[in-house]
């Protein structure tokens, strides 16, 4: 493959949801390992994931920032951080604010949330100018059973069609609604705050989130696009390990989307971030934050 322009500025973050079902801590442990430049937090019922002081000193701990928060938009996280999607938002952008990452990650409100989706585009347009941090909307699916398509999300799953100042762009996701990734970034311009990267098969199927070369997605050419694009964001590999039969195999794919981001990125490995430790070492016998 031949040499592709650097991007500069572009960080690689790990999703703490690529080592499910191993927890947080595990995140920050593999993305120091490995390499990767920080990591994005997905808030769940992972008590760790919620907690701002533990995820300060895990941060602290393993050299690894915390560069964007996921905030919990999915079903089985309704009920963290409170009931109110506001609320919820609130909280995400307290912590993010306070860990020094640059984005939040939400998702579309689903369809019976209708007080919420009648302020989204407007509220997220005012929280724009009340913080530094991104608050990125992120591209999902229609949801389809016996043929039909039903929609779950408004005012839209596509970002496209919402009128907020930034989203994030899933390659697993514009598989499962059959969207062309390239397409969506062209219409999202200078919106696009925020990549995902993973990959997926074909619509319909389930939201596989693959490891990035593994499916039939542009991954590499979004990468490559993405100096031309003038992107200024991060690129955070959210990929499925649940079938890793040992950890040795889940830091196998781990690594495997790493090399295959920076090599289509065209980015070098960065030198050691400051402060930084090898991995597996510890200084003065400290107890490794989250642990039991």
């Amino acid at each position: 493959m031949g040499h592709v322009a650097p991007v500069a500025g572009v960080q690689v973050a790990l999703s703490t949801a690529s080592v499910f079902p191993e927890r947080t801590p595990d995140a920050f442990e593999a993305a120091a390992h490995l390499g990767y430049d920080g990591v994005e937090v997905m808030v769940t019922m992972d008590p760790i994931s919620q907690d701002l002081d533990v995820l300060r000193r895990l941060s602290d701990y393993h050299g690894v920032p915390v560069l964007a928060v996921h905030a919990p938009c999915l079903l089985i996280t309704q009920r963290v951080w409170g009931r109110d999607p506001w609320g919820k938002l609130n909280r995400a952008r307290e912590v993010a604010e306070k860990l020094g990452a640059k984005v939040v990650v939400v998702h579309p409100p689903f369809r019976w949330q209708r007080e919420y989706a009648r302020d989204f585009e407007a509220g997220l347009t005012q929280l724009a100018q009340e913080t530094e941090v991104k608050f990125a909307v992120e591209n999902l699916y229609p949801l389809r059973a016996r043929g039909a398509e039903m929609t779950a999300y408004a005012p839209h799953w596509n970002p496209v069609e919402i009128d907020t100042p930034h989203a994030t762009l899933d390659l697993s996701h514009t598989a499962v609604s059959g969207s062309d990734a390239l397409i969506m970034a062209d219409d999202l311009g200078g919106r696009l705050a925020h990549v995902h990267m993973a990959d997926g098969t074909a619509p319909g199927l389930p939201d596989e989130h693959l490891v990035p070369g593994h499916g039939t997605q542009p991954c590499a050419e979004l990468l490559a696009s993405l100096g031309s694009r003038g992107y200024a964001g991060m690129v955070v590999l959210e990929v499925n390990t649940r079938r890793a039969q040992t950890g040795e195999e889940r830091r196998a794919d781990l690594a495997e989307s790493l090399a295959f981001t920076r090599e289509h990125l065209g980015a070098l490995a960065p030198a050691t971030r400051p402060g930084a430790r090898p991995p597996g070492s510890a200084s003065g016998g400290a107890t490794r934050p989250g642990s039991a």
